[in-house]
């Protein structure tokens, strides 16, 4: 198995790479591009199967994209897993660690996501095996769908029927306001995501293992009637939806976190519970996506981090405050720094829905806000917490981070690589790796979440 997915062929002394291969196959394959120390190809036949191979649960497998690993068995995902880790560690870095604990498989491999979401397309993704039977005078509802984007096409969407990573519910949901859209068609038209118009835009569902379920229609154009006629079906055929929500999107892109979002009917927000703490989520919120395997994530942290209830703790790229609240009661203060100011606004609200008075959060950019001043104010960290996007942290964060010369490091990261090369940063200022651990948070994804004790020495 190879990075982003893929597996690894040889044609001589060339390396192929190989979407949805797996180790053992015997194929015949075709070069789709040629570089000077490298190539990709596809896999047009398969000659002799790998042991390893099994039959995909998800009939849209290869096409979708999403769940590249279906066809390897989940024990032999997490072998390449920490693999992976290993390999980022001591290739990309270059760094030396004291020890790799074994990776941390999810509870559930199947009905794990908590958050989905969906696009309308009027011109959806046809597969050559359907194109093959379609007569040439297809309707404006046959050729809709409702579902993800095809990898590297921003303009095609794939129609998914049953998506097994999200709950039966969501796949309940979303089919009904398909069903539902498809036979009103004129009334509410699927997106033209190349010109740009159309009626019915995204669809996100979230749920929780609390039992609340949040379901957000994003409407390129307002009808209020129309609206108020779809989100009123949707309430009474599910009325286990506990906050129904809709947001009118005319911009050229599907974001709507500067957009105002209205309630239809229930919560604006729904809760998780972790251990015995209670997180808010709005439609906005950042929150893992796989519920039960974050505790293990967040555990995990809290353990690396070693506190006692004395520590100052800075937890940067804190997001909505989720590690910060979840360690605030085993130290004498937490401090969350991040760059978005509505997130910092929910880490501000679950402190105060759990009664925690020792938190404090503050937006903006790192650099700017982790200064001399803010350490002498707020004292110097017994222990930092980092949990920065797949890109890593800037050098600059770096550097103001060995500035601090906290003892303890815990670096939680999606992305091994660039952690590895953070890390070899922060152990050329005078941090060693202590150990590190693999949590598996994506089943059937290459992506892996990995945790990192640093000391200083």
């Amino acid at each position: 198995m190879a990075a982003e997915g893929q597996a690894i062929a040889h044609w001589g002394e060339l390396v192929v790479f190989v979407p949805y291969g797996a180790p053992g196959d015997k194929c015949t394959l075709q070069i789709t591009r040629k570089k000077k120390n490298y190539a990709e190809a596809r896999i047009v036949s398969i000659e002799e199967p790998s042991p390893l191979r099994i039959t995909p649960k998800c009939s849209h497998f290869t096409t979708c994209g999403g769940c590249k690993w279906q066809h390897i068995p989940y024990e032999e995902q997490l072998k390449a897993k920490a693999t992976q880790v290993r390999d980022a560690m001591e290739r990309l870095g270059k760094v030396e660690v004291g020890e790799y604990l074994p990776i941390l498989g999810s509870q559930d491999i199947y009905h794990y996501r908590n958050k989905l979401e969906f696009t309308f397309s009027n011109r959806r993704w046809i597969t050559n095996e359907e194109f093959a039977t379609l007569p040439d005078d297809i309707s404006d509802a046959e050729r809709s769908g409702l579902g993800f984007h095809i990898p590297g096409k921003f303009d095609k969407v794939l129609d998914i029927e049953q998506c097994y990573l999200g709950s039966e519910l969501s796949n309940r949901i979303r089919n009904f306001v398909r069903t539902y859209c498809l036979e009103r068609i004129d009334r509410y038209p699927f997106y033209d995501l190349r010109e740009q118009h159309g009626g019915m835009r995204t669809l996100m569902i979230r749920t929780t293992d609390k039992g609340h379920t949040m379901v957000l229609i994003a409407f390129a154009q307002e009808s209020q009637s129309d609206r108020e006629e779809l989100l009123s079906a949707i309430h009474e055929a599910f009325p286990e939806v506990t906050s129904l929500l809709y947001v009118l999107n005319t911009k050229l892109n599907d974001t709507f976190t500067d957009l105002p979002v209205r309630t239809y009917c229930g919560s604006p927000y729904i809760e998780e519970t972790m251990e015995e703490l209670t997180f808010r989520i709005g439609p906005k919120s950042f929150y893992q996506t796989n519920s039960r395997q974050a505790l293990e994530l967040y555990q995990v942290a809290r353990s690396f981090a070693q506190l006692s209830g004395r520590e100052v703790v800075y937890d940067l790229y804190t997001g909505t405050g989720t590690i910060a609240n979840f360690v605030a009661k085993k130290a004498r203060k937490v401090i969350g720094i991040e760059y978005v100011p509505e997130a910092i606004e929910d880490a501000h609200l679950n402190s105060q829905v759990n009664g925690l008075d020792n938190t404090l959060f503050y937006a903006g950019d790192m650099k700017d806000i982790l200064t001399d001043n803010f350490i002498a104010d707020h004292g110097a960290p017994d222990v930092i917490i980092t949990d920065p996007p797949r890109a890593g942290m800037h050098p600059d964060v770096i550097n103001t981070l060995l500035r601090t010369a906290a003892p303890r490091i815990v670096y939680v990261s999606c992305n091994p690589a660039t952690q590895a090369r953070d890390a070899a940063l922060l152990v050329e200022g005078g941090y060693h790796i202590i150990k590190v651990q693999p949590v598996d948070m994506f089943p059937h994804t290459h992506h892996v979440e990995n945790v990192m004790l640093l000391e200083r020495i």
